[in-house]
């Protein structure tokens, strides 16, 4: 069993988001889960163009680090991503990433992994950052487990030791859920009915998509 830890904070060591991506990581490795953490903001991942090469051929125009980022991702049992707010959102660096993995969003191609989603915010914005990115994993077909966030503000200097405790539960719980292949009916009903949206798009454009056509028929999903 594998898990890995994505921080898109661009703060290095300062980054208190990171804390927590290696909290929910520490949680997992006591239930025997082999880890690895990516700071995302070290990896040369340039923008999605929208060309849509990558629904035709599999594969992305762009030669940088993402692929390898992918590799590591496709051979994890677990994902947790982990972001602080900026603006009310994540930050450029995950965007990118994310935008970058639309091929993996139409094919679900993440489907039976399990995932969690880790945020700071200076004020507020967590909730929205939080369900953000357990909504980007159930589009890839990945089914969460939970999500810890801590607001700092001026006022709680010690939200993020409690946050950090609970990352680290987290991390168990995700190790479990990977081990037991817990479910989740409400997500699993969510990410069916869009699945089913997207295999009639990627039906509907079978000649132009064709990897992603492909794909899904090697799936049995057409």
């Amino acid at each position: 069993m594998k898990i890995l830890g994505i921080n898109g904070s661009p703060r290095g060591t300062n980054s208190r988001t990171l804390k927590l991506v290696k909290a929910v990581l520490d949680g997992a490795k006591k239930q025997e889960a082999e880890t690895e953490f990516v700071d995302l903001c070290t990896l040369d991942i340039q923008y999605c163009i929208g060309c849509e090469v990558c629904y035709a051929e599999g594969t992305c125009i762009q030669e940088d680090d993402l692929a390898d980022l992918w590799d590591k991702i496709l051979s994890s049992d677990g994902l947790v991503l982990g972001s602080p707010v900026y603006f009310s959102a994540v930050t450029a660096q995950l965007k990118t990433m994310m935008d970058r993995l639309a091929n993996a969003v139409h094919c679900q191609m993440l489907s039976g992994k399990y995932g969690c989603a880790v945020t700071t915010a200076g004020a507020r914005g967590d909730k929205d950052v939080l369900h953000y990115m357990n909504y980007f994993l159930n589009q890839l077909g990945v089914l969460t487990v939970g999500e810890v966030g801590a607001v700092i503000g001026v006022s709680n200097p010690g939200i993020l030791d409690s946050a950090v405790g609970s990352a680290f539960t987290m991390g168990q719980t995700l190790a479990e859920a990977i081990k037991t292949k817990r479910r989740y009916p409400d997500q699993e009903k969510a990410i069916s009915e869009r699945g089913e949206f997207f295999r009639q798009l990627i039906i509907e454009n079978k000649d132009a998509w064709s990897y992603q056509y492909e794909y899904l028929m090697d799936k049995d999903w057409v």
